[in-house]
């Protein structure tokens, strides 16, 4: 838990609640299994464009302090979501996008024709980068693969400094080697939960604006927005995501009539 109290009461608050939540000790709606998200507890928004205005204010003038960057990302349980986030967040950037487009390859060959290219090109399988992959110079990214351990590893997030044919540089935000500049280039990566093999070459990147909530555990963020138009569908995901920040002061929650699920098995915490 990444709490600030220092004698805070809202900090101290804040923990329980955080508490609550993990321990699923915030009462449910009997009918619809739904939980209340307090005012008190966190910021409410009606939104996901004032979530992501609260969480990027000003992108445009900021967004070059990497700083300011690495510190904040919205959070949601599901990839669709978090990828929607991030093009739209991208695109409040000056420039042009460039295009990345993988190659995709079945491994046996006898199944190119029941798996043609092009549907192979629009699979979006976990912890694989998109097909067609779209970066803005001053983009946020992180790494899907460890590249150079402990400098580059899965997770490390970056932003985007030079885009051209066959490598990206970028600059190190977080671990060990912040503040380097590395160039990244396309590798072969094979997804691990399709039912046939097969093989993507392509950067090894996605945006990092936003984020899964799985793909957010192990960091720390200043300020987090979590977007729940989708509900958290496993064990302590709304745990995980609210317990990014140290305070609720720098958490936005956008629910659907400020309610949402929150999975909890108490035979996981014994």
């Amino acid at each position: 838990m990444r709490v600030h109290l220092q004698g805070d009461v809202s900090a101290g608050r804040f923990a329980e609640q955080l508490l609550a939540i993990g321990n699923g000790k915030i009462p449910a709606d009997p009918v619809s299994g739904l939980i209340n998200i307090s005012d008190n507890f966190c910021n409410i928004v009606e939104s996901v464009e004032e979530l992501k205005s609260k969480v990027c204010p000003n992108i445009q003038t900021h967004y070059k302090d990497h700083k300011w960057l690495c510190e904040r990302a919205v959070l949601a349980p599901k990839n669709v979501n978090v990828n929607a986030i991030n093009l739209q967040i991208q695109q409040q950037l000056p420039g042009e996008a460039i295009s990345y487009k993988s190659i995709d390859t079945v491994k046996d060959i006898d199944m190119v024709v029941q798996y043609p290219t092009e549907f192979l090109n629009s699979l979006e399988p976990s912890g694989v980068p998109p097909h067609n992959l779209r970066l803005k110079i001053g983009s946020s990214i992180m790494l899907l693969r460890n590249l150079d351990a402990p400098r580059l590893c899965n997770g490390t997030r970056l932003c985007v400094k030079t885009l051209i044919p066959h490598v990206i540089e970028a600059t190190i935000m977080t671990g060990c080697a912040k503040g380097e500049d590395v160039f990244i280039p396309k590798i072969p990566l094979l997804p691990s939960d399709m039912p046939f093999e097969f093989t993507r070459l392509q950067f090894p990147v996605r945006l990092a604006f936003a984020m899964s909530i799985n793909k957010a555990q192990g960091h720390s963020l200043k300020v987090a927005g979590v977007n729940l138009e989708t509900p958290c569908f496993y064990h302590g995901q709304l745990y995980v995501a609210c317990s990014r920040v140290g305070t609720g002061g720098n958490l936005y929650v956008f629910a659907s009539d400020g309610k949402t699920k929150n999975i909890v098995y108490e035979i996981a915490l014994q």
